[in-house]
């Protein structure tokens, strides 16, 4: 069955995609969640707008995130955290706990699921971490991790 995508489905496409399923997977599931729609000559007008709206707001994201990256680079983020004598951390600082310092102290706000750590920080120094801001951008974050006085 031929159907017309209206929001973003995993492994099958954009809005305003065309594209061909099965019959019980299109009336089963992505006709009644309000996913798709059967495709027909009306539908397929409304599909080149829906694909033209879906490239406007993405191109709109993907510059706020530029922007936004852009602003992250040029702001080290400064952490003070309890330490031992040759500079290991007393616990660890995770990307929780790296999401509310980058917004305390830069105002953007990011997602801790953004924030990709090899591992959790346990050393003092300077670390680099990158976020994940678009699925075309990354910014890279210097994070200055402090002994506490």
């Amino acid at each position: 069955m031929k159907i017309i995508l209206q929001k973003e489905v995993d492994k099958l496409g954009t809005p305003g995609d065309v594209v061909s399923v099965a019959d019980g997977y299109a009336r089963n599931y992505l006709v009644p969640r309000g996913l798709a729609i059967p495709a027909s000559k009306g539908a397929v007008k409304h599909a080149e707008s829906l694909k033209r709206a879906h490239g406007e707001r993405t191109a709109k994201a993907r510059t706020e995130a530029e922007g936004m990256a852009e602003r992250l680079a040029h702001t080290p983020v400064r952490v003070v955290h309890r330490a031992g004598e040759e500079g290991k951390l007393f616990g660890s600082i995770t990307a929780q706990e790296l999401a509310e310092e980058i917004e305390r102290q830069t105002g953007e706000h990011v997602d801790r699921r953004a924030i990709h750590l090899d591992e959790p920080i346990r050393s003092t120094g300077s670390h680099e971490v990158h976020v994940r801001l678009h699925p075309d951008v990354t910014a890279t974050i210097t994070l200055e991790v402090a002994a506490e006085a």
